[in-house]
């Protein structure tokens, strides 16, 4: 399977960090002067980071990428030194990918690879980075930047409430992921692995009242708007990733009765046109008046 990654010329590289910050997956940083790839996991492969780079040192090069590999990650990574390590394993955890920072972690212990934990997590005082402090962090990852971390979490412990209004049972949350929003998205998150997954229009769940227990119920969320949205040949290439790499078993696509809201199915059938894989593919429209117009596989 081909993939397209960006290519760092370390020679050519100023360490000038404008690639960094132009990276909006997190995948870059800086070490020992120079740009680093820190996880290709991250990686979206659209190039932000190119434009930013005065020097040219950054290119893409499309070459055979299986599925994500945090063995294969960590290996590759141990020639570049101990601090591109401890960036890529704080990395994993800031995204909260707590399974591949297991893997990461328990290979180098296997290795015999001597790498300083501490670093790994904000933790301050006694025993912080020993072999305790750093398992107990493996369960209760905290993300430096709390909006976009990834997160899974089961719907029942989500919060509940009451309508103000009416005698109603509380009602739970049936969202089982975080970020929800399609540009956030790792489309080779842990919580895609062989997930159904709705996309659904930005208005959808404002209009239609029992989002959460019709649709969402079992299923990973992503949300998009077809017409406002800016780059939308990154959802087909988010989409299609989802479908090659992590293998996702079905795909529902939920969209408002307004024209514009269309665009949302076309970007939804190219991604698996392209992809090359035939998964089954839901249309739900939904009414301006908050009633299911259709509901059909197609």
């Amino acid at each position: 399977m081909k993939r397209t990654i960006i290519k760092i010329d370390e020679e050519l590289c100023n360490g000038c960090e404008a690639c960094v910050s132009g990276c909006h997956e997190g995948a870059l940083q800086m070490i020992d002067g120079k740009a680093r790839m820190v996880s290709e996991l991250f990686c979206d492969g659209l190039g932000a980071c190119i434009g930013d780079c005065p020097v040219g040192a950054i290119t893409l090069e499309e070459r055979d990428a299986e599925q994500y590999d945090e063995i294969a990650t960590i290996e590759r990574m141990i020639s570049k030194g101990e601090k591109t390590i401890l960036a890529h394993l704080k990395h994993l955890k800031d995204h909260g990918e707590v399974e591949l920072l297991k893997q990461g972690v328990s290979y180098l212990r296997l290795k015999g690879i001597e790498v300083d934990f501490a670093q790994v997590h904000n933790h301050n005082g006694a025993g912080c980075g020993s072999k305790s402090s750093l398992d107990a962090d493996l369960h209760h990852v905290k993300a430096s930047c709390p909006g976009s971390r990834e997160m899974t979490f089961a719907p029942a412990t989500a919060p509940s409430f009451k309508m103000a209004t009416t005698d109603a049972p509380p009602l739970a949350s049936q969202l089982r992921q975080w970020p929800v929003q399609l540009h956030l998205l790792n489309p080779q998150a842990g919580y895609f692995q062989n997930a159904d997954v709705v996309l659904a229009a930005d208005c959808v769940a404002f209009s239609f009242a029992d989002f959460h227990n019709r649709f969402l119920a079992g299923k990973i969320l992503a949300i998009a708007c077809p017409k406002l949205d800016s780059n939308k040949e990154s959802y087909v290439e988010k989409l299609k990733d989802m479908i090659q790499l992590s293998g996702i078993n079905t795909l529902t696509v939920i969209i408002m009765e307004v024209p514009c809201c269309g665009g949302l199915l076309q970007l939804a059938g190219k991604a698996i046109a392209e992809s090359g894989k035939k998964i089954p593919l839901k249309l739900i429209v939904i009414g301006t008046r908050g009633d299911v117009l259709k509901d059909e596989w197609i």
